[in-house]
């Protein structure tokens, strides 16, 4: 398993920056404290979505923040990331590592309990669960809640899985702490990051409720 602080997770849409450069979003996040960037970008076509992820990853690297792609394993590969984040329906973990190897970081998201149980272990870094409250970020047929996200917890607590599991939907500044008390390492944000006019200083808010929950 490959070290990774997921404690405050940044993951970075153009469909949720108001606009604005993603470079300069990147680095915002990263003046404020995010552990890991995620670019996620589901509209872009493929030479673009390389150029961006390049161009993310260089200015995350004076700070030390590792790149996770969103689903395009081909697109990590090409930008030389540190890693991917896919879903369900995505490529599987265990393609993912024939293609990338074993030293690159491999996220999986998880929404139910049974996945939770079928999750492969063996192959993942990290796993994020949700989603947990209302997001604009997504279309999420249901929220699974604080509750829901504690028996997703306990199944990888029963398997004695060591990974860090985090939280992801609708996290922002009201409720971040509660998700760490539940007992997440950590939270995806999106929106209360980068839809906010100072992403710095939103950052470093969501960064002092981390850092006062997670001693």
């Amino acid at each position: 398993m490959n070290p990774c602080d997921i404690s405050l997770y940044a993951i970075l849409d153009p469909a949720r920056t108001q606009g604005r450069n993603l470079i300069e979003m990147a680095q915002s996040a990263a003046e404020g404290g995010v552990t890991l960037v995620q670019y996620r970008d589901k509209s872009s076509d493929t030479r673009q979505l390389v150029e961006n992820a390049r161009a993310i990853k260089s200015a995350l690297v004076p700070f030390s923040i590792p790149l996770l792609i969103n689903d395009r394993v081909d697109v990590a590969m090409a930008a030389d990331a540190d890693g991917v984040h896919v879903g369900q329906s995505d490529m599987h973990p265990a393609d993912v590592r024939k293609l990338m190897g074993k030293n690159v970081i491999v996220g999986l998201t998880i929404k139910s309990e049974q996945q939770a149980r079928e999750a492969p272990l063996e192959l993942l870094d990290y796993a994020c669960a949700g989603g947990v409250y209302s997001t604009l970020s997504k279309v999420n047929p249901s929220n699974i809640g604080i509750e829901g996200w504690q028996k997703i917890h306990g199944v990888f607590k029963d398997k004695n899985a060591e990974l860090p599991v985090g939280a992801i939907a609708g996290i922002d500044e009201s409720n971040l702490a509660d998700v760490l008390i539940a007992g997440a390492d950590g939270a995806a944000i999106i929106s209360a990051i980068f839809m906010v006019d100072d992403v710095t200083a939103a950052t470093r808010r969501l960064k002092s409720i981390v850092q006062e929950h997670l001693k």
